[in-house]
């Protein structure tokens, strides 16, 4: 079976999840919702539409290097030189291009899709890199994921004598500072990361604070996370190891699936796990809500249309390269998410 946030290339953290988050395209909520909690939100409300753009630092900092870190795969490497940057995931890219260095990057992964990278060239196929394509643009540092391959295209790039440097993944919103200041560090701009970290983890934390106060615990809405993919017929429902629970918390919402005993990632869909679950609501990428015919087909798949979320037809749909990237756009995700569970979360 997941990308992100990434979660970059291949499902070997979690899953499907990783592998598809890297599908992305943009920050664009859109389904219809609901709520057992708070505000009683509108049966259908449409997430306002946000541009694919990324929110760079200005003014652009200047590299400090060379700087020597630890790779996440153990590597001590030394970076001399910024200039040219492959980030070999759209949530990598954003991540450079956020903290203000995105003149500097020279090529993309194929999920980098918000609008100031759109135009670089490509450098991976099917998710898997081209380990020419890379070597052809004389870059000075890749950047990469730990589920980026394949291995033998990676050792390729490193036996050419680019520093490579992997970066950690984020599981949830505690690692969305840990992230940024990881490829801050890398890059030389630490002053940058804790600059992007405060901005980051302010945005999300104002709007944590418009989410309505449940009156009990039992009113805090049921959500669960649903991995579908009609054209291969993959319906999935998330567990505690899906990525999703962290959001969902910070949304003020229960995590059906985690919450019903799934402790691995992703499970076979079954009526019996959807009614153990038993979702107020389902969150979904938007991709797949579109694979299976929108919520019409949803409600078809067995086992859907029998619970709270299928009879109320509440669905919370966020664009999948965002949805668990954990990164300077998350709050964007938080916000989204906010607004169609209970039609609050700001502007």
């Amino acid at each position: 079976m997941s990308t992100h946030g990434a979660l970059a290339h291949s499902p070997r953290r979690t899953g499907v999840l990783i592998c598809v988050l890297l599908l992305a395209l943009a920050l664009l909520a859109t389904a219809c919702s609901g709520t057992t909690t708070g505000a009683a939100a509108p049966r259908a409300t449409a997430g306002a539409a946000a541009p694919n753009r990324v929110e760079p630092l200005s003014p652009a900092p200047t590299p400090a290097l060379p700087a020597t870190v630890t790779s996440a795969d153990g590597e001590r490497v030394t970076v001399r030189a910024a200039d040219r940057i492959v980030p070999l995931s759209g949530s990598l890219s954003e991540l450079v291009f956020t903290l203000g260095l995105g003149a500097h990057v020279v090529a993309r992964d194929i999920t980098a899709t918000f609008a100031q990278a759109a135009k670089l060239p490509v450098v991976t196929r099917n998710h898997d890199v081209s380990a020419e394509s890379v070597l052809s643009l004389r870059p000075d540092l890749v950047l990469a994921e730990a589920t980026t391959g394949p291995a033998e295209a990676m050792r390729q790039i490193r036996d050419a004598g680019v520093p490579v440097v992997v970066i950690a993944p984020a599981t949830g919103l505690a690692d969305v500072g840990t992230r940024i200041r990881a490829v801050a560090d890398t890059l030389g701009v630490p002053a940058a990361g804790t600059e992007l970290t405060r901005r980051s983890e302010d945005r999300i934390a104002a709007v944590r604070r418009t989410i309505p106060e449940p009156k009990s615990g039992r009113d805090r809405p049921r959500v669960a996370f649903l991995y579908l993919r009609g054209s291969a017929s993959v319906y999935l429902l998330g567990g505690k190891e899906s990525g999703a629970t962290s959001l969902l918390e910070a949304a003020g919402a229960v995590d059906a699936g985690a919450a019903s005993g799934l402790r691995k990632d992703f499970t076979a869909i079954t009526s019996e796990a959807l009614a153990k679950a038993a979702p107020d609501a389902i969150l979904v990428m938007s991709k797949g809500l579109d694979s299976v015919g929108g919520v019409d087909g949803m409600v078809k798949i067995p086992g859907v249309a029998e619970t709270p979320a299928g009879v109320d037809r509440r669905v919370v749909s966020v664009e999948d390269g965002v949805l668990l990237n954990y990164g300077p756009r998350t709050d964007q995700v938080l916000r989204s998410i906010v607004r169609q569970l209970y039609g609050t979360g700001g502007a």
